[in-house]
C-alpha cells in the first residue's frame, strides 16, 4: 500500500501518478479537478519563469490523453472537470459551467478580447444546493499575489468552495492536485478529501 505523503483528519494526499494509484481515489464519492488541458502549457510565454522555478511545464499536457483516462477510472459518477474550450470536452458532459476570472489573458494579441474566463464540465448527477447561474466570478490568482502558490495554474480556493459546495455528499477526489486549493476548500467546508499529484 502506498503511504500518503500528507494526511490529516479531512485530506489525504498521494505523491505519484493519478493513474498508477487510481485504486486510492476512485473509492471517492465526487471528482473535482483540474486536469491538463491538452494544450501544452506555457505560463506567459515563461515570461515570469514560474515553469522553471518548477523545473517542468506542466506534465502530460501534449493532449488530453492523461485527463480521459483518469476519467475513464472515475466512470459515470458525479465530476467537475476544468478544461478549455480550444480543446475536445470530456466524454458524457451534461453541463457547462464558466469561472470568469474577471482579470482578461492574454490569448489571441490580434483581436481586441483577451479571454477572461475557463470552462468546467458537469458530469454524473446527484448535485445539491440552490439553482444558480452557469457563470462563477472569483478573480484569479495574479502572478504576483503574495499568497499565490508555486503553481502555474493555481485555482483560488474561494472558488473550489464555491463548486464543492454542490456537489453531493461524501468524499471529494482530485487526482490532478496541483497547488491543493480542491483539498484546502474541501477541508475548509468539513469534507474529507483525496488528493493525488506527481
Amino acid at each position: 500500500m502506498t503511504e500518503p505523503y500528507y494526511q490529516d483528519d479531512h485530506v489525504t494526499l498521494y505523491h505519484g501518478d493519478c493513474l498508477e494509484l487510481a485504486e486510492l481515489w476512485t473509492c471517492a464519492d465526487t471528482l473535482v479537478t483540474d486536469p491538463p488541458y491538452g494544450m501544452a502549457y506555457e505560463s506567459n510565454r515563461n515570461r515570469d519563469k514560474r515553469n522553471v522555478k518548477l523545473g517542468v511545464p506542466l506534465r502530460a499536457d501534449e493532449s488530453t490523453e492523461v485527463r480521459d483516462q483518469a476519467l475513464d477510472a472515475w466512470g459515470d459518477r458525479p465530476a467537475l472537470v476544468f478544461g478549455k474550450w480550444t480543446q475536445p470536452r470530456p466524454r458524457d458532459v451534461r453541463a457547462r459551467l464558466i469561472w470568469d476570472k474577471m482579470v482578461h489573458g492574454t490569448g489571441d494579441l490580434s483581436i481586441p478580447w483577451g479571454p477572461t474566463d475557463e470552462e468546467i464540465y458537469v458530469i454524473g448527477s446527484g448535485w445539491v444546493g440552490k439553482r444558480g447561474s452557469n457563470i462563477i466570478r472569483q478573480q484569479m490568482l495574479m502572478s504576483g499575489d503574495r499568497d499565490r502558490p508555486a503553481h502555474p495554474t493555481p485555482k483560488p480556493v474561494a472558488l473550489m468552495e464555491a463548486l464543492i459546495a454542490k456537489c453531493p455528499a461524501g468524499v471529494i477526489a482530485d487526482p490532478f492536485a496541483g497547488s491543493g486549493a480542491t483539498l484546502v476548500a474541501a477541508k475548509a467546508l468539513g469534507r474529507k478529501a483525496i488528493g493525488v499529484e506527481l
